[in-house]
């Protein structure tokens, strides 16, 4: 539907500081100023790459202002996941940058090329095609959109579980400066400032940086560094050409990076198998001896859309991009000062994409046509170094996976009445996986590439180079009915794949063969190395509205998906050419069904309750899933076998929950506001097989913030407190113990503790997340 008055983001972005951010997103916001039927501020998204009213898009989609964002003390895209139905989003354990992401039971936690994300990451419409550099830290944004259920016809593949839309802001026609600065427990202190001025009529250019630092939570007593600490230099530059009223939108813009923050060493929840080292009283205390490479990540990107009105119906866009990241990491699985289980790693990732499309606006269709292609090269290296009878052992891999990516897409909205309408969609992507995979052992010390004196040791486990070939069609339908403009009930279908490849990690002398030799062939290896796309099939039902003049605003979708092949990746002891060593085993385990209710709502309990002016809020978000391994094939002695009722969806807890409750009232010239938030999570699987040393329980996390807005809000002051009650959850781990092939039960040694299979000292740690955090911040802008 096209709009007939004007609504332009400043308007927006004014509507969802002041209230709910629509009926599918009610908790992010309090209710007042979204009135989507009565007339006043529109909330307006862009899920199915056009600009719509929220309460149209038949898609469960959860929005954050900027100034919502701000108002909660945000500081990355992780902390939006405590208040997202059915939605994980973590770092991803040694790195503060590196992401995890799980939305409706799907997802993908293994960050080495080759494995896709299930979640798609977009920046300004840029997908991320790597999880490393994902954790977009929260300066400079207009808002973040989270669409839950497979975006495949619109936004491709690797979206199977859903999307996540970081979109930043667009340059204002007038000059502005704005600065926040940020102090608070753990030597936290930060400081973001943007600016902005037009250097002619139609041309503007602006830029924003942030200095983000935070001492460790707790130390790695054996090499001296703080532990989760934060050290990043963040900026973005902008140059806009045409907008506001003219027929043509140029928008250029470049971002850099710079984490030095220290690596993540996990906790060990058992002590040492053979020195005995005992389980360190502070969770965040590590004792790992590995600080080689130096962590360092760095990321940075180019972007170019161009936006262009052909006619009064006719839009013509075209999103161009160049991202390239460098992780440099360290690894001490086993969280211990001697060698045991060591990874120096580096991620070395670059992509190029480019996207048309063709946007059709009239009285009863609304709709584009699109074409995609992405070029991406994905690198990883890293060192397997194990404490062994074969002094200095070491397991090289070198992993190149690239893929190239093309997709065309068209999507359709027909309004067949006021009330009726239908929209019909798909998208045929071809896809090509090419692989060039190294394994070499070296004795007497780490690999060349990480400056170690180790000497080549026997043939290459895996000298593989090969490609793979992938098409899919997927199609979205949606059928939506608005009894009046504050009411949609939808129901809708829809595809989804995310791409196979090559393990990485995978060693192809111990792929299966049928030669007498017992050497397998080069199609055997690539048979064993090989694994096929994930493909989804969901249906969902939903009702959004708002009542009662605005006081009460519902969004609820119901929604059944088919999970077929599932890709499963993980990492075991082994043994190569008769050496013990650490391969990836992936394949496609079978089927899954994922099921469950997401209800958001946000209520006005009342109006001028102790002053003139005030306002009481009330606002949630619930999500439950039933998420089920209806097969599960791995291999039991030799025998495969289907083990689903041992097997269990990971990063995928049964309950999500939250509750905002809000007051706000004037003060003086300006607006006082509090509010208070319970997040709750029930018990999550870190891994498919259950582990009772690393899996998190339920938990809650208290939230707090209070904050005073001067008028015009010309200037703000606030008080956050984070986990308040200092809860201890874990977040992700590491296990390498001896556990039932079939039940996943962990083994027990004659002393009762887990048995290690990999090194001496066995691997069982931890991450957790953040402890008590206390800030305050102050802005100004002009």
């Amino acid at each position: 539907m096209k709009f007939q008055h004007t609504v332009s983001y400043a308007a927006i972005i004014t509507g969802l500081a002041g209230g709910l951010i629509a009926p599918a997103t009610v908790h992010a916001q309090s209710a007042e100023s979204a009135n989507e039927g009565n007339g006043e501020d529109v909330i307006v998204v862009t899920a199915r790459r056009r600009e719509e009213r929220q309460i149209d898009v038949p898609i469960a989609i959860t929005s954050y202002s900027a100034e919502k964002l701000e108002q909660q003390g945000a500081i990355d895209l992780t902390d939006i996941g405590q208040t997202t139905p059915n939605t994980t989003l973590e770092a991803s354990r040694g790195t503060n940058s590196t992401l995890s992401a799980f939305i409706r039971g799907i997802g993908q936690q293994d960050p080495v090329s080759g494995f896709e994300q299930g979640v798609g990451i977009y920046l300004d419409d840029v997908y991320l095609n790597r999880p490393q550099a994902a954790v977009l830290d929260i300066y400079d944004v207009e808002r973040i959109e989270v669409l839950r259920g497979p975006q495949g016809t619109l936004y491709g593949r690797n979206t199977i579980g859903g999307a996540v839309k970081y979109v930043t802001k667009r340059l204002p026609e007038d000059p502005s400066f704005k600065a926040r600065v940020t102090y608070g427990t753990y030597d936290q202190a930060e400081a973001v400032v943007s600016a902005s001025m037009p250097i002619s009529d139609i041309i503007r250019v602006g830029a924003a940086g942030a200095r983000l630092s935070r001492g460790g939570f707790g130390d790695n007593l054996t090499i001296g560094l703080e532990n989760y600490n934060k050290d990043l230099w963040a900026a973005r530059a902008s140059l806009e050409i045409g907008g506001y009223g003219e027929p043509i939108l140029i928008r250029i813009s470049g971002d850099y990076t710079k984490d030095k923050s220290n690596p993540r060493g996990g906790h060990r929840l058992i002590p040492g198998a053979v020195s005995g080292a005992p389980i360190l009283d502070n969770v965040f205390d590590t004792r790992g001896g590995l600080n080689d490479p130096i962590q360092d990540i760095e990321a940075y990107g180019l972007s170019m859309n161009i936006s262009a009105n052909l006619s009064d119906t006719v839009t013509f866009r075209s999103i161009s991009a160049w991202r390239k990241d460098d992780t440099a990491t360290p690894i001490d699985f086993d969280a211990l000062p001697a060698v045991d289980l060591d990874v120096p790693g580096l991620y070395l990732n670059e992509q190029i994409s480019q996207e048309f499309q063709l946007l059709y606006e009239g009285d009863k269709l609304n709709g584009l046509v699109g074409f995609y292609y992405l070029d991406a090269k994905a690198d990883t290296l890293f060192d397997v170094r194990l404490f062994t009878t074969f002094a200095g052992l070491t397991a090289f891999t070198q992993a190149e996976v690239d893929t190239e990516t093309y997709a065309v897409f068209a999507d359709f909205t027909y309004d067949f009445t006021e009330q009726l309408s239908l929209s019909l969609g798909g998208r045929y992507t071809w896809d090509e996986r090419t692989a060039s995979i190294l394994r070499q052992n070296f004795l007497g010390g780490g690999s060349p590439t990480f400056g170690g004196a180790g000497i080549p040791f026997g043939a290459p486990g895996t000298n593989f180079k090969g490609n793979a070939n992938f098409k899919k069609f997927t199609p979205r339908a949606s059928l939506s009915f608005k009894p009046t403009s504050d009411h949609n009930i939808y129901a809708s279908f829809s595809q989804g794949f995310k791409g196979g490849g090559f393990d990485p990690r995978g060693v192809g002398v111990n792929a299966p063969t049928t030669n007498p030799s017992g050497v397998p062939s080069d199609a055997e290896i690539a048979s064993f190395l090989s694994f096929e796309p994930e493909e989804v099939d969901s249906y969902e039902i939903g009702y959004k509205g708002s009542l009662f003049d605005g006081a009460l605003n519902l969004a609820l979708a119901g929604f059944y998906t088919d999970y077929k092949n599932v890709q499963i990746p993980g990492s075991v002891a082994c043994t190569v050419s008769g050496l013990p060593s650490f391969c990836g085993v992936i394949n496609n385990a079978g089927k899954a069904t994922l099921k469950g209710v997401e209800l958001e709502a946000s209520a006005r309990l009342g109006r001028d309750v102790l002053a003139s002016g005030d306002r009481v809020m009330l606002s949630g978000s619930l999500g439950y899933i039933d998420a089920q391994y209806d097969e599960y094939i791995t291999n039991v002695g030799g025998v495969p076998t289907d083990v689903a009722e041992f097997r269990s969806v990971q990063n995928t807890p049964k309950w999500t929950a939250s509750g905002t409750f809000s007051y706000s009232t004037p003060v003086g010239e300006g607006d006082l506001y509090f509010g208070t938030t319970l997040s709750y999570r029930s018990k999550t699987n870190q891994f498919e097989i259950a582990n009772p040393f690393i899996d998190q329980k339920g938990f809650v996390l208290w939230d707090a913030n209070l904050v005073y807005n001067a008028p015009d809000k010309r200037w703000s002051i606030g008080l956050h407190g984070k986990n308040l009650t200092n809860k201890e959850y874990k977040t992700s781990g590491y296990t390498f113990v001896a556990a039932d092939p079939r039940t996943g039960v962990i083994i027990p040694g004659p002393n009762g503790r887990p048995i290690p299979t990999l090194g001496p000292e066995g691997t069982l740690t931890a991450f957790y997340g953040n402890p008590r955090q206390v800030f305050v911040t102050a802005g100004v802008k002009f």
